[in-house]
């Protein structure tokens, strides 16, 4: 751990906002030798009233003013001495931004440019601090045990996210580039006193309140953690001191609630009748349904969160029901989609019908993204059940999302699993509310960014893809489904018996004999015994590859990236062809092991050859041993040729993996692109 970091001069953006403000108001009453600086445009979420505890110190200092202003911010740095940024300011509210984009754009990236740039110039700056968000990671699979950690791949889903995960870059290149002494956090949702009520459990309260309904998009299943203001302002003081430059840390929590729970539990406080004061509206675009946490590595500097739920809840409802006029007429906040103007210098107001008087401008939600089910003609006495309905387990990821697309597409009537696998009793929930015909489990560890995770989360790893899958079989079984398991068949490797480039593959009675790496090992495990389930289709995917090359789970994709790759013919599958065939394998009531390959290995460089006479003509790479690989990577990688002749007996047009690589991969992007598609 660095050793203990003493700032004098402080420059807070953005403190007359909510979770800065309680920062501010924290360090001034810990720490009487730290200067204060805020710098605050006052937009419509600002107050001054935030800051009141602050404001007769002799060591704080409130200056108005825009960060996108050069001149202003190289005045303070250097006119106040400062050698500490906490850079909070932001536009922070994802419904705005989706009308308001370039507002974000300019206020979350060009605002921290120009800090940034600032702190070069000026030189004298040895903390930045910025203050990011967890949805820059994008949505967390339902399913996972293990919340993202400071290393995972940023993929954000929104305007707002999309500009803070950019802000994060411009931070990061400079510290890189100019050593400029950066850390980043990346928060859950916080709740508290003085929040502005356009979030979502303050507006709740003060509807609750007037007695109002309280409006929830989609129905209400999404999944957030939350975390007390004042445990939140004290992971900042802790990150001030203890943090180290150059470092990412989450400031999160492993408590999660659900959306329509929160609103539940803020009407028991009002004796309120949830079934009356609780309103399905339409969904906000792209509402991501989960983002989790892990939360270690601040843990390690000695933070812990101090406030339970209930006891901040609490407080924070006595402090709205002390304090009904803080912000003013706030009714267009309270909306269910509130649309701010969010011009600069003007008056802030809202936009939309006020609703103090009647609840008609709730719709009653009939499409969300959490059921994608494919509509049926209304008041036909004609149509019957369907004969198929699918339950997915794998909502977020690769093919389980591939997988909606497919039934969308032909028409399946379908919906994504909630429950955790490991859960029974959310399983059976699931299965008794959709009622399916199938149960597809896409779910699943592979690791973050890759297998080598699981030889360190050992029981994350054994929780999801043993016990998990092993759960969802059996239940399956006492309700007479078929699940359509996508395992893998990264679980042997060339042996005397099936050489390299003799054409001898695996078959599927054969036992696995690759036990190199733990998620491997795992895989093994719960495919043998899944063996005893004759309600199982266990479908062995290999090397996946799809048309997508922007999606970094494709194995075309990783390797163009790769600054050095192995050259071994392996067997792989372009879910293009094969995910629809498993639908298919599903229709005609398939069981057992399959190998889910096409036909035939392709190598490594075979793959690079065709992207670079399809893609890209300039595309160049270099080889290395296994040998040498293994000096890069921690866990071994598996290596063979399944034989797909099982398959290929079944579905006679299945093409071989070559053939099947240039008619759904590459032909494609060649047609769609012009001249390549880039990397």
């Amino acid at each position: 751990m660095a050793a203990t970091y003493e700032p004098k001069n402080i420059l807070i953006t953005g403190a007359a906002g909510f979770i800065a403000s309680h920062v501010c108001n924290r360090l001034i009453r810990n720490h009487s030798n730290y200067k204060i600086v805020v710098l605050d445009k006052l937009d419509y979420c600002s107050n001054l009233k935030n800051l009141l505890p602050s404001k007769s110190s002799p060591n704080f200092k409130f200056v108005k003013g825009d960060i996108g202003s050069a001149d202003l911010v190289n005045f303070i740095l250097l006119s106040e001495s400062i050698d500490t940024i906490m850079h909070f300011a932001a536009q922070t509210h994802v419904d705005n931004s989706f009308g308001n984009s370039f507002e974000f754009t300019k206020n979350n990236i060009y605002g921290t440019h120009v800090l940034l740039e600032a702190c070069k110039v000026t030189g004298q700056i040895k903390r930045f601090i910025h203050v990011s968000t967890d949805e820059v990671y994008g949505e967390t699979d339902e399913d996972a045990v293990v919340g993202n950690h400071e290393a995972s791949q940023l993929l954000p889903t929104n305007p707002y996210s999309a500009t803070k995960a950019g802000a994060e870059m411009l931070v990061m290149a400079y510290g890189r580039s100019y050593g400029l002494p950066v850390i980043t956090t990346r928060g859950n949702n916080v709740y508290g006193p003085n929040q502005f009520p356009e979030k979502m459990i303050p507006k709740f309260i003060l509807l609750a309140m007037k007695g109002q309904p309280l409006p929830i998009h989609g129905d209400g299943s999404n999944v957030r953690s939350y975390l007390y203001c004042e445990d939140v302002a004290e992971a900042f003081e802790v990150v001030l001191h203890r943090g180290e430059v150059g470092h990412v840390y989450n400031i999160g929590t492993l408590k999660e609630r659900r959306v329509i729970d929160v609103a539940k539990e803020i009407c028991q406080l009002f004796s309120l009748n949830p079934d009356t004061h609780i309103k399905l509206v339409e969904n906000r675009p792209f509402n991501d349904q989960r983002y989790f946490l892990d939360d270690q590595k601040l843990k390690s500097l000695g933070w812990f969160e101090r406030t339970s739920w209930e006891e901040g809840l609490k407080k924070t409802m006595e402090w709205y029901v002390n304090n009904p006029d803080w912000w003013g007429d706030v009714s267009g906040a309270l909306l269910p989609h509130p649309k701010m103007l969010m011009v600069p210098g003007i008056e802030r107001k809202f936009d939309g019908p006020d609703i103090s008087n009647s609840d008609s401008s709730f719709v009653v939600n009939n499409s969300n993204q959490s059921h994608m089910i494919v509509p049926t003609p209304k008041n036909n006495p004609s149509i019957q059940k369907p004969a198929l309905k699918f339950l997915i387990y794998g909502r977020t990821g690769w093919i389980g999302g591939l997988l909606g697309k497919i039934c969308e597409k032909q028409g399946i009537p379908f919906e994504y699993g909630r429950g955790r696998l490991q859960e029974r009793s959310q399983i059976l929930a699931d299965i008794q509310t959709v009622k399916p015909t199938h149960v597809f489990n896409a779910a699943g560890v592979t690791g973050r960014p890759n297998v080598d995770w699981c030889e360190t989360h050992k029981p994350e790893t054994i929780r999801t893809n043993v016990v998990g899958t092993l759960t969802l079989a059996d239940v399956c079984r006492e309700h007479n489904l078929l699940m359509m398991n996508y395992a893998t068949g990264c679980i042997f490797e060339f042996d005397a018996a099936h050489p390299l480039g003799s054409g001898i593959g695996f078959k599927e009675e054969d036992k696995p004999n690759f036990t190199g790496s733990f998620y491997s090992k795992t895989k093994a495990m719960v495919e043998e015994l899944l063996r005893e389930y004759d309600n199982v289709c266990t479908l062995r995917v290999r090397m996946p590859i799809s048309s997508d090359l922007s999606n970094p789970r494709n194995f075309i994709t990783k390797i163009s990236r790769y600054n050095k790759v192995v050259d071994i013919p392996n067997s792989m599958t372009i879910l293009d062809e094969l995910l629809p065939i498993s639908v298919e394998m599903a229709k005609r009531n398939c069981r057992g092991i399959w190998n889910f390959t096409n036909p035939g290995v392709v190598s490594h460089n075979e793959i690079l050859e065709m992207y670079k006479n399809y893609i890209d003509p300039n595309f160049k790479w270099v080889n290395f041993t296994l040998e040498e690989q293994a000096k890069v990577i921690v866990a071994p990688r598996s290596n063979n040729e399944l034989d797909a002749s099982k398959l290929k007996k079944e579905f006679p047009e299945l093409l071989p993996i070559k053939d099947s690589l240039i008619k759904y991969v590459f032909e494609p992007n060649k047609k769609t692109s012009a001249g390549g598609v880039s990397k």
